[in-house]
C-alpha cells in the first residue's frame, strides 16, 4: 500500500488539468489527415479545455457547485466556541491545567512545506499551510481554545531528503512568530485520512469532544468527512469513549474579482484553483 501511494502525486498530475486537454488536442492531431471532422473537433474540444481550465470562473463554479464548503465560523459559532474557551481557563485556574481535560480542540491541517526556505535557511511550511496557521493562532485567541496542528511529510516529498515535518515546523512558527505553543502535534501523517485517523487516535483518550477544524474551503468537505468516520470508528474501538464533534473552520474562500470579465479569461491563479478543486474532487470520489 505505502509503495503504491508514493505513486499518488504522479498520477493525481496526470490526471488533472491541464494533461486530459493537451492529450485531447494531441490525438485530435493526429486525426486530422485520416478523419478530418472528428479530428479538429477534438483539437476544439482540447482547445475550450486548455482555456476554461485555467479561468477562475471555473474554479468558483467547481468550489460552490461540486464541492460546496461550508460557510466561515462567524457569529453564534464563534461565541459558542469562545463561551467554551472561557469555562475552560476558569477551571484551569482552580487545578492544575493538566488535569483539566479541553473542551474542544483546534487542529490546523498542514497543506505543504518546502524543504528549504533560502530566506530562513530552514524548513518552512508552504504559503498554503502559513495561511491556514495563522487563522488557527487568530481562533485560538479569539476563544481561549488550545490548539494544535495535524502535519506529517505528504506523499509528494517522501523519498526525498529527510527533514522535520509539518507539524513540528508549525510548532517553531507559532513560538517564534506569535509566542504561543502548541498543545498538540500530529506528525506521522501522509494524507488526508491519516491527519483525521492519528489526530482523533491522540486527542480520544484526552475526553477531548470537539474538534474544530482548520483548512482550506475547498479541502474542508473531504477532510471533514474523514474526520468524521475516523470519530466514528474510534467510538466503535472505545465505546465509552467521547462522542466526537467536528466543527468546520474553513479559510482561504475563492471570491469573484472586482472586474468579473477578468474571471473568464485564463491566468496562473484561475489554473491553480482549477487544479486544486480538481484533486479534491477527485479525492471525494475515491473516498481518500
Amino acid at each position: 500500500m505505502a509503495d503504491w501511494a508514493l505513486y499518488k502525486p504522479v498520477l493525481a498530475a496526470l490526471a488533472l488539468p491541464p494533461v486530459p486537454f493537451l492529450l485531447l488536442v494531441l490525438v485530435g492531431a493526429r486525426l486530422i489527415l485520416p478523419r478530418r471532422g472528428l479530428g479538429w473537433l477534438l483539437v476544439l474540444l482540447g482547445v475550450a479545455g486548455l482555456w476554461f481550465s485555467s479561468c477562475e470562473q471555473t474554479a468558483l463554479w467547481l468550489q460552490n457547485g461540486a464541492m460546496r464548503p461550508p460557510p466561515a465560523l462567524f457569529g453564534a459559532e464563534q461565541a459558542r466556541l469562545a463561551s467554551q474557551g472561557r469555562l475552560y481557563a476558569s477551571q484551569a485556574r482552580r487545578a492544575p491545567r493538566a488535569a483539566v481535560a479541553p473542551p474542544a480542540a483546534i487542529i490546523v491541517l498542514g497543506g505543504g512545506l518546502e524543504r528549504l526556505a533560502p530566506e530562513y535557511g530552514v524548513a518552512a511550511l508552504s504559503v498554503g499551510s502559513e495561511r491556514r496557521l495563522h487563522y488557527g493562532v487568530w481562533l485560538s485567541r479569539q476563544t481561549g481554545l488550545p490548539l494544535g496542528f495535524s502535519g506529517g511529510v505528504g506523499w509528494a516529498q517522501q523519498g526525498g531528503q529527510v527533514g522535520p515535518g509539518e507539524a513540528e515546523i508549525a510548532a517553531r512558527v507559532v513560538e517564534r512568530d506569535h509566542g504561543m505553543q502548541l498543545m498538540w502535534q500530529e506528525s506521522g501523517s501522509s494524507d488526508t485520512r491519516e491527519n483525521a485517523a492519528r489526530t482523533v487516535a491522540m486527542l480520544a483518550p484526552q475526553g477531548i469532544q470537539e474538534i474544530v477544524l482548520v483548512t482550506d474551503a475547498v479541502h474542508m468537505p473531504r477532510a471533514q468527512r474523514a474526520f468524521i468516520e475516523a470519530a466514528r470508528r474510534a467510538l466503535v474501538q472505545n465505546p465509552g469513549g467521547p462522542i466526537i464533534r467536528v466543527t468546520p473552520a474553513p479559510v482561504a474562500f475563492w471570491r469573484r474579482g472586482e472586474r468579473p470579465v477578468l474571471d473568464w479569461l485564463p491566468s496562473r491563479d484561475g489554473m491553480a484553483h482549477v487544479r486544486d478543486v480538481s484533486r479534491e474532487w477527485l479525492g471525494w470520489l475515491a473516498g481518500a
